[in-house]
């Protein structure tokens, strides 16, 4: 009969970064502010994720992979659209510092409406969709004015964002000004913010705000937002964090999904009368793939006015949306054809036909191209709830005894002495360290290869970890001498399946997934797959004498004529141990840590299980 003698859960975590749900805004049927209330009725009631979770949306929310396209932070108050940044940020080592003297210095999250306006409250103090990462200097100094056109400046950031007098009609305050590349990505922030709060906003006061819950803003500065939303419309780099946001938050912008809503609503003269679609993308191909993901490149499309963006589709599903010619569908399933296709997109929503379509085979998995072991999971939860995982993506099995896990401690000092690994690692395994003081509800500490109070699995946020090979350093989670400052405080991070090969070089946006906190439903996933075989499992089969100890132990079998093949795995599926074409009676692989393994023997057309107990 054929049984599995392992259960293998594996558990998917999938960010919707691809469309627009199916019948999201199926209930968005009327005009005006009827229409309004029917939005808010579909994205009130989003999660919170608290106000320190921004942060970690903000590691997928907020990425430039728009102009630099260099994965740091994406700041409306620094970025240059059109030249070199000022500055740059990276996610996680310049947050929060405190020092804002100069620009530079730090970013923090600004509040597009000041959280002064609704003291500070929940959900509107950490919703992502009107909060923003931006530089600590300029974001002092915007303090809590409204967003308006300057009439003259008295402070000008370093991208060209303006405090000064108002130029909004009726209103004589002090008012801050973006650039002109960001007018739009604002106005449908306060156009959300409108929507989403409609049942409290009428109670706020704020300069730009008539104590209304259906126009909200006084008639000049509606105006002025619906001008900034017509001259700067929807662009790739909100769609993405739309998404992004999406996927953490549960609700979506609308008047990014669907631009026109504004002037249905609001009135006002729409983003553009532009009918053309863009013409067809051409020469779509396939430049590099893995078992999870397949690269592509295509010849750009052309517009009348401008094209915004692409959608792929693989197998007639949107699967991303990118501003460039080049993109990666991630989180594919290995040795599966896949049907590909791209159009083009301008701000009106004009969609060009599909390019010609190709078809993909992703790899079978186990046929890795990695150069050698990598971390493919790191968890910083909370208590001892410390963990990490090592792949083996090579092809090949890999002996762990070269290989030691090192800590920086506050990203100061020197490496510790290191924790030994030991056994060997099949390909397409993995290997997983954990603190022995791990919670049972986010992992049992006996399904791990490693179970230790060993000072490298007592990490915390801004300890950075690191993988060494005889002595050298291969692979890193942080920045060593990086500093107090966290990189990686209360999150779970997973290496990207567009990452092949390891890195001593610390990149959080480009090379990790984040997740909430305790996040454990992954670790040790994949590590080997269920034994789906004609089985024998009678005891006279096969004898295993005596009671192993250190892992080694004999073998009985009717005879030894004949060569067989022997692996073991551990009780949760890693197979720790093989054997090929053995006639050997006696087996050692004294690596086994202390456990329950099952040990299969495939001899002639027979599988025989067997239960050990390493003592």
């Amino acid at each position: 009969m054929k049984k599995n003698y392992f259960l293998l859960l594996l558990m998917f975590a999938t960010i919707g970064f691809a469309q627009i749900p199916s019948g999201y805004y199926s209930t968005a049927t009327g005009t005006g502010y009827t229409l309004k209330t029917q939005l808010y009725n579909i994205i009130k009631d989003h999660t919170n994720n608290g106000y320190a979770g921004l942060y970690t949306t903000y590691q997928t929310s907020d990425v430039d992979n728009f102009y630099e396209n260099d994965g740091t932070i994406l700041d409306m108050y620094s970025e240059n659209p059109s030249g070199t940044d000022p500055y740059n940020y990276t996610t996680g080592t310049t947050q929060r510092c405190g020092n804002y003297s100069a620009e530079g210095d730090c970013y923090n999250r600004e509040h597009i409406i000041p959280q002064s306006v609704f003291n500070e409250q929940f959900p509107m103090v950490a919703d992502a969709h009107f909060i923003t990462p931006t530089d600590g200097k300029v974001n002092g100094m915007r303090s809590n004015y409204p967003h308006g056109n300057v009439n003259s400046a008295t402070y000008t950031s370093q991208n060209g964002s303006k405090l000064g007098s108002s130029a909004v009609s009726g209103y004589s305050g002090t008012v801050f000004e973006p650039i002109n590349a960001f007018k739009g990505d604002i106005a449908r922030m306060y156009f959300y913010f409108a929507t989403r709060y409609e049942n409290t906003v009428a109670g706020y006061s704020y300069a730009m705000f008539n104590g209304s819950s259906n126009q909200v803003f006084t008639t000049a500065f509606l105006n002025m937002l619906l001008a900034w939303h017509a001259q700067d419309p929807v662009s790739a780099r909100e769609i993405a964090r739309n998404n992004a946001i999406y996927a953490r938050q549960n609700n979506r912008n609308p008047f990014i999904d669907h631009p026109e809503y504004v002037n249905q609503i609001w009135g006002g003269t729409p983003p553009s009368g532009d009918t053309q679609a863009p013409t067809t993308p051409t020469s779509l191909a396939s430049t590099t793939k893995t078992a999870t993901s397949i690269s592509l490149s295509w010849t750009a499309s052309t517009d009348n006015v401008a094209v915004t963006g692409y959608d792929v589709y693989a197998n007639s599903v949107l699967k991303t949306t990118v501003s460039g010619t080049t993109a990666t569908i991630t989180g594919l399933t290995a040795s599966t054809t896949y049907s590909i296709y791209v159009k083009a997109k301008d701000a009106a929503g004009n969609a060009s036909a599909s390019s010609n379509t190709i078809s993909v085979t992703t790899n079978s998995s186990g046929t890795g191209t990695a150069t050698d072991l990598l971390f493919s999971e790191y968890i910083e939860g909370s208590g001892n709830n410390k963990a990490l995982e090592i792949a083996n993506n090579t092809g090949s099995s890999v002996n762990l005894s070269a290989y030691t896990i090192k800590k920086q401690t506050n990203g100061a000092g020197s490496w510790s002495t290191g924790l030994a690994l030991s056994g060997t690692l099949a390909t397409g395994s993995k290997f997983v360290v954990v603190n022995s003081s791990m919670s049972s509800s986010c992992f049992s500490t006996s399904s791990a290869n490693i179970s230790t109070t060993a000072t490298e699995l007592t990490f915390n946020g801004n300890d950075a970890v690191g993988l060494f090979k005889n002595g050298v350093l291969i692979d890193i989670i942080g920045t060593f001498n990086g500093g107090t400052a966290n990189f990686a405080i209360d999150v779970t991070l997973r290496r990207k399946s567009t990452v092949t090969s390891p890195s001593t070089t610390f990149n959080l946006s480009a090379q990790w997934d984040s997740f909430s906190q305790d996040t454990c439903n992954n670790l040790g996933s994949k590590m080997a797959r269920p034994i789906e075989e004609e089985v024998v499992e009678t005891s006279n089969e096969v004898l295993i004498f005596p009671n192993p100890s250190n892992g080694i132990f004999n073998i009985g079998l009717d005879n030894f004529d004949s060569p067989y093949d022997l692996e073991i795995f551990s009780f949760t599926g890693q197979k720790v141990f093989e054997k090929q074409n053995s006639t050997d009676a006696v087996i050692t692989a004294v690596h086994l840590v202390k456990g329950i393994y099952v040990v299969k023997i495939q001899k002639d057309s027979k599988t025989i299980i067997k239960k050990i107990v390493i003592e």
